[in-house]
């Protein structure tokens, strides 16, 4: 009778095929982590977290992320206070502080114009938004699905904390998984839509921008964002005041803290939470299998609209761009910058891109935040 009442205390006992299912899925996340290297500072805490938040543990022992006071354990566990700083939305903005500090808005300020291209890209988070809608989903759970065309997880988490907590670990599994995947999905667009000779064009050099001018445009970006769409004060605020602090040359012990110590706390942190808040009992569902389904579509329509525009705008330019650096205007930096350039190498050796890409890049960055904004004005409340 021991060894049967032993026996039901362990994980054994309670395992469901759900819970190998996610198991494995969290492994699958270790591997291509590990072995592929794709995203491997997101992936590989959040598919050990998938791991530990699948693993069967007896009723009413607080481990999971769910088991908090109020669902009546003795206290809360150690991965639900974890979580809280996810459902709370404290971990992004402070993964937005990070980034900034390592963020370089020079190639962006040489060229105004690719603004338009970071917001082109965008289109594919409205697109989804519709997508959403016409599935079924509600306007604010549409408006969470959606960000992920930007290719932002962070945002993605950001928006999901606020408007559908029931599908946040979908939403951001879903944002990661093709935020690694940005060398798998964006080439065969850039090769269906451009031609050899497209591809093939330089640019010219950038500008050196002065510092007065690095200092200035992250307080003017933040003041025209925030007064445009006062929803992206937390995000473009965090984000240009990280900026800020990196470019006044003042700050230097804050900055290079906010850019490794806080930036890599936050990151192991939110991801491993969102690991551990994708249990197989809510994570298992045929909503989890549409936002997965819309999530590559957003991330294809965010790429092809910045392709096509790059394009459109050769129309009316003296100084032609390449189009493949319309594809950068996804949020996912460097990565998205860093296939263009890799792209573009293969036809021509000569041809570096990175500098180029990076301008709509973090335009796209700061688009996706804004696009973020505009659902919170319109659904809050």
């Amino acid at each position: 009778m021991n060894l049967i009442k032993l026996y039901e205390n362990t994980g054994f006992a309670s395992m469901e095929t759900g819970n190998l299912i996610m198991i494995v899925a969290g492994c699958i996340c270790v591997t291509l982590a590990i072995v592929k290297k794709y995203e491997p500072l997101l992936l590989l805490p959040i598919g050990f977290g998938i791991i530990a938040g699948n693993l069967p543990y007896p009723a009413g022992l607080p481990i999971g992320a769910y088991d908090t006071i109020g669902s009546g354990v003795a206290k809360p566990s150690v991965f639900s206070l974890f979580y809280e700083g996810v459902r709370a939305g404290v971990f992004p903005p402070l993964i937005f502080l990070g980034i900034g500090t390592l963020t370089d808005f020079s190639a962006l300020i040489s060229s105004p114009k690719s603004i338009l291209l970071g917001a082109a890209a965008q289109v594919g988070i409205f697109a989804t938004f519709l997508g959403a809608l016409f599935l079924g989903f509600s306007h604010t759970d549409a408006a969470s699905i959606g960000i992920i065309g930007g290719a932002d997880g962070p945002t993605s988490i950001f928006i999901a904390s606020l408007f559908s907590p029931h599908l946040l670990g979908s939403i951001a599994v879903a944002a990661y998984s093709y935020m690694a995947l940005v060398p798998v999905i964006q080439p065969p667009f850039m090769k269906l839509l451009t031609t050899e000779k497209e591809r093939k064009i330089k640019m010219k050099p950038p500008r050196k921008v002065s510092k007065r001018e690095k200092v200035l445009f992250p307080i003017i970006a933040f003041l025209l964002a925030a007064l445009i769409v006062p929803g992206s004060i937390t995000l473009v605020g965090m984000l240009m005041f990280g900026n800020l602090l990196k470019e006044s040359g003042v700050t230097d012990r804050l900055s290079k803290t906010a850019g490794s110590a806080v930036l890599d706390t936050a990151t192991i942190l939110l991801s491993f939470a969102v690991g551990t808040s994708t249990q197989a009992s809510t994570f298992l569902t045929k909503e989890s299998l549409m936002i997965f389904f819309l999530g590559l579509s957003a991330f294809a329509a965010a790429t092809v609209s910045g392709l096509l525009f790059a394009k459109f705008m050769n129309l009316f330019l003296k100084d032609k761009i390449n189009p493949l650096i319309g594809a950068a205007g996804v949020s996912a930096v460097p990565n998205s910058a860093r296939v263009v350039n890799s792209f573009g190498l293969k036809y021509d050796k000569t041809n570096y891109l990175l500098s180029h890409a990076m301008a709509p890049n973090v335009a796209g960055v700061i688009g996706s935040a804004i696009a973020a904004g505009v659902f919170i004005a319109f659904f809050s409340g």
